[in-house]
């Protein structure tokens, strides 16, 4: 049998973690032959809550499940993991603008980022799917600079998600038909959701559909709003999706993609597609053993280009915006990586 794999959830008590504990429980990021521990954090609030949900997932009888922590101190939920998947985050509230939330939830991700490197495992795998998350990974990653830079990605496989099922379902076709959406910058409304070297059922989305107008308007438009429709609708933010692609992008991640298969990922930019170096944003990767690459060579039109161009800005202005939150050693290492100056 393999050896345990330790595991944090943080927000484990929330719906997204309420989604996606028993689905590591049950294997469904390392396999069904690894055995886990879950270290789950929350507010001290959220005890009771998170103690129920422990529980239940005792009630479950998951024989993956070797072992479960249930704590409101980071240090504690971060001892030793190999994988971190860091849920929980202060949502938007009434009259919040974006900046208004970065600045809420920068301490956050200072103080997660900090425990990280003082007690996980010096491999560990950190996962933000927090929002806004490109952001908050870039804080959390920038509070560890002893730990390796690409040992952090954020999630904007949901999106990714979204994308393909919006394709298979103008297609006509099943969901398995769509590979190799891309989504590219912010995970905001400034996205840009990439069809251009997407193929459906083995042929180029764009000859298969040959709807441009759509494409270029209904297609992005409802890719970048989806979040928004599913709130009007049920009257509650994406839970389970969100946390079926959380499990999505942590297994691929750590058992890798399949060959000529891309999924879209936030990790730290090395300078390709005009990204600044060191800015977190939203890539096509392969995967393989818990590593990432960025998918070199594509190209784009002058729409694509635009559409990419202003995720970027976005995510410029956002690092500007919490970048006096961080502690001054911080800022020391996460300049040196923008600029790609020698430590």
């Amino acid at each position: 049998m393999a050896s345990v794999k330790r595991i944090a959830v943080t927000g484990a008590a929330g719906q997204i973690g309420y989604s996606i504990l028993p689905r590591i429980a049950a294997g469904e990021i390392f396999g069904p032959k690894t055995p886990v521990i879950l270290q789950c954090l929350d507010l001290p609030v959220a005890m009771d809550a998170l103690h129920g949900v422990r529980m239940e997932l005792e009630d479950c009888n998951f024989p993956q499940l070797k072992g479960m922590v249930c704590t409101d101190d980071p240090k504690l939920a971060f001892e030793g993991v190999d994988l971190a998947l860091l849920v929980g985050s202060t949502p938007r509230g009434p009259g919040m603008q974006r900046n208004d939330l970065l600045r809420v939830n920068g301490p956050i991700f200072v103080e997660q980022g900090q425990a990280l490197q003082e007690v996980a495992s010096k491999k560990v795998r950190v996962v933000v799917v927090g929002n806004p998350c490109n952001t908050n990974c870039w804080i959390a990653m920038s509070s560890a600079p002893k730990l390796p830079k690409k040992n952090f990605s954020a999630m904007t496989r949901l999106d990714h998600n979204r994308a393909a099922s919006q394709l298979a379902m103008h297609a006509g076709v099943e969901y398995s038909q769509v590979k190799n959406v891309i989504i590219w910058g912010n995970h905001s409304n400034t996205q840009f959701p990439d069809w251009n070297h997407a193929v459906i059922a083995g042929k180029k989305a764009g000859k298969v559909l040959n709807d441009e107008q759509w494409l270029r308007g209904t297609f992005i438009q409802t890719v970048q709003e989806r979040g928004a429709a599913v709130i009007k609708a049920r009257g509650k933010s994406s839970a389970l999706s969100a946390a079926s692609s959380a499990i999505d992008h942590a297994r691929l991640l750590m058992q890798g993609t399949r060959e000529g298969e891309w999924t879209s990922m936030v990790v730290v930019s090395d300078g390709s597609y005009g990204v600044p170096k060191g800015l977190m944003c939203s890539f096509p990767v392969e995967c393989e053993e818990g590593n990432w690459r960025i998918v070199k060579g594509l190209k784009f039109d002058d729409f694509s280009r635009e559409k990419f161009q202003k995720s970027i800005d976005e995510l410029v202005w956002e690092r500007e915006t919490v970048k006096p939150l961080l502690p001054g050693a911080a800022v020391a290492a996460a300049e040196t990586v923008e600029t790609g100056r020698s430590a």
